[in-house]
């Protein structure tokens, strides 16, 4: 019986025998099924929809006419009821940014023990959004048989992929909360939420926690109402 074997594309390999003692090319989409094109034998293309990691949303809400934001002493703590469910060292990351954008924006920070000026409470919440891909296989494939003029066919159709399966995709949400410390009145608040993979390097809990201060305080206080953004 003679036998020609194809040399192995990257994303598919086709090898057809002629039972009868003839080889035959393959053509794409032969014997009425799809072919094996760029979305492999039968199969459907990878999604190509835009990655959400990096990208930061933020809303937030200013009082009405509270002019008195950004100005004096300012302190930071964890938000009320928060603090014995948190890891300390992982909110200090982000508290410690918050400080610094509000003291950028014009505040000083309060003497320890102070009893006047502003409060700002935060927390912050990770939570998994989607789950860690499984391990695949690198190699798949579909076998196809047919019968022609010629003979028995056999299509087999090979794909290879050596793409690592992706880490958990996480949330991080920095909510903050800006309260007259005498009154307990609320001036002004706002979340800001990113998403990044678990273990990449690129986005560690400080470069995330100065990315979503940055993102939540850019232009302080901003305008009286409600405001959703997109950083």
């Amino acid at each position: 019986m003679a036998a020609i074997r194809a040399s192995l594309p990257t994303l598919a390999t086709v090898a057809l025998l002629g039972l009868t003692g003839s080889a035959l090319m393959a053509q794409p989409g032969a014997w009425g099924g799809p072919g094996w094109g760029r979305t492999g034998w039968g199969g459907t293309a990878r999604s190509s929809t835009p990655s959400l990691e990096g990208r930061v949303e933020v809303a937030r809400f200013r009082a009405e006419d509270q002019r008195v934001l950004g100005m004096g002493s300012v302190a930071v703590v964890t938000m009320s009821g928060d603090a014995e469910n948190s890891d300390r060292r992982f909110g200090a990351t982000f508290e410690a940014a918050v400080e610094n954008q509000l003291l950028h924006a014009g505040y000083a920070a309060a003497a320890s023990g102070a009893s006047d000026g502003q409060l700002v409470e935060v927390r912050v919440v990770r939570r998994e959004a989607v789950p860690a891909e499984q391990k695949r296989k690198p190699l798949s494939g579909e076998m196809t048989m047919g019968v022609s003029n010629h003979g028995s066919m056999m299509g087999i159709g090979l794909q290879y992929d050596a793409s690592k399966p992706k880490a958990a995709l996480l949330s991080t949400r920095l909510e903050a909360r800006i309260k007259d410390r005498a009154s307990g009145a609320v001036l002004w608040e706002g979340r800001a939420e990113m998403y990044s993979r678990d273990g990449d390097g690129k986005w560690d809990d400080q470069t995330i926690a100065d990315r979503l201060a940055q993102a939540l305080f850019d232009g302080f206080p901003g305008k009286t109402g409600e405001q959703t953004l997109k950083r």
